[in-house]
């Protein structure tokens, strides 16, 4: 974020100044990353209050940037705004407790995130770059558990070695909870990683990411540990569900709305009469926060353009038996999908 463009924000936002405490706010605006402080943004500039914790480092790395770095917390975030009479605040993101204490200080409260989401939801190339790392440290994260696997360990194992081959390669942390599913377990699309034990035959699901300078990476990827003759079916829907996931990469285009995007998929499905097994939409915006905006699915009316950002997630959910979903991140350039998932095989692999 450069000081135009937040000053652009302030100014789609109808506030007097913005008041935000959003970690992952926060860092957009400010590029420093703290788990607590304040940000007050008005006509004169950008403060950045940091308590004792936060505040050495951020003024050394925040020096020489547009953004004022002061020692201090909520009290002296709120001296800062004195005088404005709307305070531009996130109402998805704050709590009414939150909202009570600065209108108890005099202000009114405008929703300043439609204007942050607005900027938000096109992508810088340095924001682009920085989710094409967290994509490459992913993918290679999971080439390295693949020869780890062993039969008999548990889905919270595998999780754990992925996520700690993840982190020997620079990530972050992860972007959400891995979600590692074993046979029965891959029909519900968020399984609940446990303690069920990879049995040779198995089916495998694996949704996972990481994280760079806070930047998200989401990828899914299904597979079979072994094959014990048993998996014609699976075979049969993994085709389709790839040939959904590809027809997305081919068709997706620039000025699409995010439903026009999920009925490329969806349409498929219904084609091949398994649609009613595709129980979510087709994707999401990926950021700061792994989901964003725009929004990929039938209620999507969102136009996409260059520069945004989101998941390409096809699916079908065969309840009791397997799942299948193969995911990228992808992003829109020059009017055309591009994957930042070059390392891993869409394939149906066979360990």
């Amino acid at each position: 974020m450069d000081e135009l463009g937040l000053r652009k924000i302030l100014s789609a936002s109808g506030a007097d100044a913005l008041f935000l405490e959003q970690d992952f706010l926060r860092r957009y605006v400010t590029g420093f990353y703290s788990t607590d402080g304040y940000v007050v943004v008005d006509a004169q500039g950008c403060t950045f209050f940091a308590d004792p914790r936060y505040f050495e480092a951020a003024s050394a790395q925040l020096a020489g940037s547009f953004v004022k770095v002061e020692p201090g917390a909520f009290d002296a975030a709120v001296a800062r705004a004195h005088g404005h009479r709307t305070l531009g605040v996130p109402f998805p993101f704050i709590s009414r407790a939150a909202c009570a204490r600065l209108e108890a200080c005099g202000y009114a409260l405008a929703d300043c995130m439609p204007a942050l989401r607005e900027a938000m939801k096109v992508k810088t190339p340095e924001e682009i770059a920085k989710i094409a790392r967290a994509c490459d440290i992913a993918e290679e994260g999971l080439l390295a558990t693949f020869p780890r696997l062993k039969e008999g360990m548990t889905e919270r194992e595998v999780a754990a070695v992925l996520e700690y081959e993840m982190r020997m390669r620079g990530a972050d942390g992860t972007s959400f909870e891995t979600i590692v599913a074993f046979g029965a377990g891959s029909s519900v699309p968020h399984h609940e990683t446990g303690d069920t034990r990879l049995r040779f035959g198995d089916v495998v699901l694996i949704d996972f990411g990481c994280k760079v300078e806070g930047y998200c990476s989401d990828c899914t990827r299904t597979f079979l540990f072994g094959d014990d003759g048993r998996h014609e079916d699976f075979k049969a829907h993994y085709a389709i569900v790839l040939r959904a996931h590809e027809l997305v990469k081919e068709m997706l285009v620039s000025g699409m709305t995010g439903r026009e995007a999920d009925e490329i998929a969806r349409g498929y499905f219904r084609a091949q009469g398994l649609d009613k097994f595709f129980t979510h939409s087709l994707g999401h915006g990926i950021g700061l926060q792994i989901h964003e905006f725009p929004v990929l699915a039938p209620r999507g009316e969102e136009v996409l353009s260059d520069g945004m950002v989101f998941s390409d997630e096809p699916g079908l959910y065969f309840e009791g038996r397997y799942g299948i979903r193969i995911e990228d991140s992808i992003y829109l350039k020059d009017g055309k999908v591009s994957s930042f998932m070059k390392k891993t095989s869409r394939e149906l692999t066979i360990l």
